[in-house]
């Protein structure tokens, strides 16, 4: 999968990205068709301590997943938004899978009704 990180309104030093890298990888044990990954860190200018945005989107044939989420560290975003992205390609994967069988039944009873 490629893997492409943009920081905005500052610059991510390698500790940063080696570690997003390494999470957004493991996301291949859940699917292994995932095409590529945009990964976006801002930082907004608010008072709240938790000001740090993480945005992910990932594109799998047919289908583009995003979570956005907005904590106090880059690593607990990434970490939120990862997990995010693996309960989504969990329910992607089950409705694959419904699809498929659905499919798979409607040609059988086509086929039974031709006899």
């Amino acid at each position: 999968m490629k893997i492409t990180v943009q920081s905005i309104r500052f610059d991510a030093d390698k500790r940063l990205l080696d570690f997003i890298q390494k999470k957004v990888n493991k996301l291949d044990q859940f699917y292994d068709r995932i095409i590529s990954g945009e990964i976006y860190l801002r930082l907004e200018n608010v008072e709240d301590v938790a000001n740090k945005i993480t945005e992910i989107k990932l594109s799998i044939p047919g289908v583009q997943l995003f979570a956005k989420e907005q904590c106090k560290t880059f690593e607990e975003g990434t970490d939120l938004a990862v997990e995010c992205l693996r309960k989504q390609i969990e329910k992607h994967k089950q409705k694959k899978a419904i699809v498929a069988e659905t499919s798979k039944k409607a040609a059988l009873l086509a086929e039974n009704e031709e006899f």
